[in-house]
């Protein structure tokens, strides 16, 4: 005779983990809790619990040929009790909740002490308001994207530059070749000419700088930028096809874990029925559910292995690109901090090549002497040496 639905558990059994999918319990004639598995038909005193089933048949540590072993009941159980109890899913990604017991170990750090882009970016990033807005590889991408537009605007600052040098080139010559104060003479004649001359000369300088600038510093900045540019993308593809696989992979777990629970769920009415009619046909029936059970483990199973396999697929690869992306990062500050560093050699050049074209001025300045300037004048365009006297009467 079917035993009756128990009443409801004492407070402190309330309290403790739900049974297990597929657990039922009922009072025994003498007023005794009992539980029975409705798939299994197995009976125990003990309330059961997914942590003590975990415990008994060493699911966990398992392998994979064993887990095949196990009945279909236990692996299904199992394998939800650890995506309900010890996993969180969050965007199709399985992350480890918090130890729930004392010897499940901590994840350590892939490369301890150095702040690395592998060990920090695996979760999303939240707003204000505590809810995940942007991914974490998206959040690495975005730095790196950031770095590009700022190596870009760096090149458009030394091109600016290169016109400022480009025009003050040519306002230079330009001013050299000016006649004004050309008929200065003598000595100090010669230094203003010689002014003109070193603006020529300045002119000159700016060019070659203006030039250098181009090859050495703006260029290879452009150039830089571009490869980076084709990097990230290569990359940025490279990890959304690797994430939509995993959502698919995902997607397929979940249909197929409902497949299961609506298998088993149809297996249990089917027994129920059983336990009153006794019929052959429902005998069958349930044959055939369990049939369908099983397979519908089975594809579970599979689905579990193959998404399984696409997150360890997508962790090695988000690995490796967080590493390139550090080698990108790293690579393209050095070639900034060289390539300005190239610039400042440049403006010292300069600096140095404008100071040797006053030089001659300077000189021509110090040896300016008035008084031999008049004496030079006076001997070119002297018109008489005698000088007026007065009349006699």
């Amino acid at each position: 005779m079917k035993p009756a639905a128990a009443s409801p558990a004492p407070a402190d059994e309330t309290k403790s983990v739900p049974l297990p999918q597929g657990w039922r319990c009922y009072m025994s004639p003498e007023g005794c809790r009992y539980y029975v598995n409705t798939a299994s038909k197995e009976t125990t005193w003990e309330r059961p619990s997914a942590i003590s089933l975990l415990s008994s048949s060493s699911f966990l540590s398992s392998s994979p040929s064993d887990v095949s072993k196990k009945p279909l009941s236990l692996v299904s159980h199992s394998l939800e009790f650890v995506s309900q109890f010890f996993c969180i899913q969050i965007n199709c990604v399985t992350f480890p909740l918090p130890s729930v017991t004392p010897d499940q170990p901590e994840q350590q750090l892939l490369k301890p002490n150095e702040w690395s882009y592998c060990d920090y970016f695996w979760t999303d990033k939240k707003d204000p308001q505590g809810t995940p807005s942007v991914g974490g590889f998206e959040v690495l991408l975005q730095k790196q994207l950031k770095g590009k537009q700022m190596q870009k605007e760096m090149a458009e600052f030394v091109r600016e530059r290169i016109k400022i040098e480009d025009e003050y080139c040519k306002n230079l010559s330009k001013l050299s070749q000016s006649p004004l104060a050309a008929q200065e003479e003598g000595t100090l004649g010669e230094a203003w000419a010689q002014l003109k001359r070193s603006c020529h000369d300045e002119a000159e300088v700016h060019l070659k700088f203006s030039n250098k600038l181009q090859c050495e510093v703006e260029k290879p900045l452009l150039t830089f930028r571009d490869n980076f540019k084709k990097e990230l993308k290569k990359y940025d593809h490279h990890i959304i096809d690797l994430r939509k696989q995993l959502a698919s992979r995902y997607a397929g777990v979940e249909k197929a874990r409902k497949a299961l629970a609506d298998r088993q769920k149809d297996l249990e009415v089917k027994t129920q029925q059983l336990d009153i009619k006794h019929m052959n046909k429902h005998e069958e029936d349930i044959k055939k559910a369990r049939r369908k059970s099983t397979q519908a483990g089975d594809d579970l199973m599979h689905n579990v292995d193959l998404y399984n396999r696409a997150q360890s697929k997508w962790f090695e690869e988000m690995v490796t690109t967080s590493l390139e992306l550090e080698r990108l990062e790293v690579e393209r500050v050095e070639m900034i901090r060289q390539n300005l560093r190239q610039y400042t050699t440049l403006r010292h050049e300069t600096d140095m090549f404008n100071q040797s074209t006053v030089e001659p001025v300077d000189q021509l300045l110090q040896n300016v002497d008035p008084a031999k300037d008049r004496e030079l004048w006076v001997q070119e365009h002297k018109t008489g040496e005698l000088r007026p006297v007065d009349m006699d009467i």
